[in-house]
């Protein structure tokens, strides 16, 4: 069973996450520290990640796109129709799988980091 989505919901120290095969059956459900999230991310096939736009979210879309990852940041207002239950990590997490998939969800890119332009002058 190959990941093709996850969802990432994230924290100060605790990191959910929830991936998805291509029909949509959870693949991987697992709670990460902090320092483990890259690692856990090195060792996946490319897939889709969808991170609710946060504090860190900009970080962590970039390392993960540095990983050959594909980032999506989705705004929290369209993140929160779609948890099923109670708002907690766990339940957010699997809300975001689904919402980066839809088109009419509008999510954000990350930002890059800023390309510096070097300027060479003859002497």
């Amino acid at each position: 069973m190959q990941v093709v989505r996850i969802g990432l919901d994230l924290a100060k120290y605790v990191f959910e996450v929830h991936g998805v095969d291509s029909l949509g059956k959870v693949a991987v459900r697992k709670t990460l520290r902090r320092d483990g999230v890259a690692r856990f991310f090195a060792n996946l096939p490319r897939c889709l990640v969808g991170m609710e736009a946060s504090n860190g979210a900009h970080y962590w879309a970039r390392v993960l796109s540095d990983l050959g990852h594909e980032v999506r940041l989705i705004s929290p207002q369209f993140v929160t129709p779609y948890v099923k239950s109670n708002k907690n990590d766990r339940n957010d997490a699997e809300a975001k799988p689904v919402l980066s998939r839809r088109p009419s969800a509008q999510p954000g890119y990350a930002a890059s980091r800023p390309r510096t332009k070097v300027v060479l002058r003859g002497m």
